[in-house]
């Protein structure tokens, strides 16, 4: 009986059912062995199944067909289309754009969070505050991005842990004036909350361990071109506040693109922030509109 069962199950393993995309073959001769992205599309234009990038689109799509878990998928797809880039920078930026633009069935889904928040350290006591609320790109002292206030605050507690700081001083529970915290009868709190630990001390190893989640401010007046060359082409990557605006391939038509942006786009950040620092890429100061 078990082992009926067993061939019963393999029947809807998907190396059981897989059978290789014949109708999409004719999309597979065009690939590019270059930088870019690809769309796996179905029956609707609107909303494509997936959107995926590669610094190889070629090697990337064929490893798909090689995938049996992605059966489904592929069985729904109709075409296949691209847009090569520059280089890896270019297609982290268009694809990042694209999925939240068009919410394809089989991607994470990428949405605006309208909870993004941060730790910001005022004076000895960090508070959460909201990017709705405050410009991320432009205010210093943020630690952090974050999804919503719990995870903001889980954050600073297993900081606190790892550091024993005072969950009273930092304002995660209350504790009395110059009273032990319970924290610090367990040995978890090195005493800022009853005068063993001073407060300067406990505040300056809570910096030194909210450093490295430091959010880093937008260093030019406005917005910048970031050239990337590639194999193929050159694209200039029109950026500002850590916002992909757009890309040109001559300096003359970002004219067009410049704009002071609104919000803060936390995966534009993630994706800019060491390209724009590192100094990898040359930079061209641009006017802002």
């Amino acid at each position: 009986m078990a082992k009926r069962v067993a061939t019963h199950r393999l029947e809807f393993e998907p190396a059981a059912i897989y059978e290789y995309p014949e109708h999409l073959r004719q999309y597979l001769a065009d690939l590019p062995n270059l930088p870019g992205v690809y769309i796996f599309h179905g029956e609707s234009e609107v909303m494509p199944l997936y959107i995926g990038k590669s610094v190889n689109i070629r090697s990337r799509v064929m490893s798909h067909f090689r995938t049996p878990a992605e059966a489904k998928m592929l069985r729904q797809t109709k075409h296949i289309s691209w847009v090569t880039t520059a280089g890896e920078l270019g297609a982290l930026l268009l694809e990042a754009q694209m999925i939240k633009n068009q919410q394809p069935l089989f991607n994470k889904r990428l949405r605006k969070n309208r909870q993004l928040c941060s730790l910001w350290l005022n004076d000895q006591r960090p508070a959460v505050v909201y990017a709705k609320e405050l410009d991320f790109s432009s205010s210093p002292n943020l630690f952090g991005l974050f999804a919503h206030r719990r995870a903001a605050q889980d954050t600073l507690k297993k900081i606190a842990d790892e550091q024993q700081l005072c969950y009273g001083v930092l304002g995660l529970e209350s504790v009395g004036a110059h009273r032990a915290c319970f924290r610090a009868s367990l040995g978890r709190c090195a005493g800022a909350c009853c005068g063993k630990e001073s407060l300067e001390a406990h505040h300056q190893r809570l910096l030194a361990a909210l450093d490295r989640l430091r959010v880093v401010c937008w260093p030019y007046d406005g917005a910048i071109g970031l050239v990337e060359q590639g194999p193929m082409e050159t694209q200039i990557h029109i950026i500002h506040s850590w916002f992909w605006l757009g890309s040109v391939t001559e300096i003359a038509d970002a004219p067009t693109l410049v704009r002071t942006p609104k919000g803060f786009d936390s995966d534009g950040y993630k994706i800019l922030c060491r390209p724009v620092l590192s100094g990898k890429y040359p930079i061209i100061p641009l006017p802002t509109l």
